[in-house]
């Protein structure tokens, strides 16, 4: 599933090609995606994308008329941009032509994504409304985390991976962040002390500002804007790597279910 930095590589990709743009055409090949296509997108043919921006994992572009419109990816979804003249490709859904000949275009295969119509204030659209703040923002930081902390026995990979705690801290970035902190996947969420969280949130800020220098994190599905792949992959501690030796210790990865997801760490370094 892309998270933050893939979200964040596809807006830096995308950004220079369509802000500033006018609309000319809107074509919507399916309809059927997480939540049906709005049929109004079609009246966006003729304003112009005005700014962009991502807030978690959703890419808002604001228009002319001070609408914006939300693009989430969903599980495997990709937003790539054409020369408006490409054939399509299977499992295309949806694009925006621009006055400079360029297309962008949604593939997703399992239509988990979603391309909605919001207001003039999205950060108050129920998708919005509740989420965390930013991970890469002073917003965040370990005296956040250890308040939130107070009472919660949950495991601490759960905690950090809840979006009203931070967002986009998924899977992957939860896994990495938690071993170079030297922290548990399933120690307790209210049994870390505040110089842990104090690194811990140096280490997820670390951790997701690399990864999004490194164009994000190829597995399955993600591709960037210009069809490369991201190559955060080759430089993970723990996440994939069950049975294979520790990089720092020479441990063996082991991999345990938390909040079924896949956990993997280091029994040596993370305590």
């Amino acid at each position: 599933m892309p998270e933050l930095p893939e979200v964040e590589t596809t807006l830096r990709g995308i950004q220079p090609h369509v802000q500033d743009q006018e609309i000319t055409a809107v074509n919507v090949y399916n309809p059927a995606m997480r939540w049906p296509i709005p049929p109004e997108v079609h009246e966006l043919v003729g304003l112009e994308v005005v700014a962009t921006r991502r807030r978690a994992k959703y890419l808002l572009l604001q228009l002319s008329d001070q609408q914006h419109l939300l693009l989430h990816l969903g599980m495997s979804g990709v937003i790539r941009v054409l020369d408006a003249n490409t054939d399509l490709a299977k499992h295309d859904h949806f694009e925006l032509v621009m006055a400079n000949g360029l297309a962008l275009r949604l593939n997703d295969p399992r239509r988990f994504g979603c391309v909605l119509l919001v207001g003039e204030q999205p950060e108050q659209h129920e998708l919005l409304r509740q989420l965390g703040p930013e991970p890469l923002t002073d917003d965040f930081d370990g005296l956040r985390l250890k308040r939130l902390s107070a009472g919660k026995t949950a495991a601490v990979k759960n905690f950090i991976m809840d979006n009203r705690t931070v967002v986009g801290v998924g899977n992957i970035y939860a896994a990495e962040s938690l071993f170079l902190a030297g922290i548990h996947p399933a120690r307790s969420a209210q049994r870390i002390a505040q110089h842990r969280y104090d690194r811990l949130a140096t280490q997820i800020k670390t951790v997701l500002h690399h990864a999004i220098q490194a164009g994000g994190t190829t597995l399955n599905d993600f591709r960037q804007s210009d069809g490369q792949p991201g190559y955060f992959k080759q430089k993970l501690y723990v996440y994939g790597r069950e049975g294979q030796p520790c990089l720092v210790c020479g441990t063996a990865i082991q991999n345990r279910v938390i909040g079924q997801r896949a956990s993997c760490f280091c029994p040596q370094c993370q305590t």
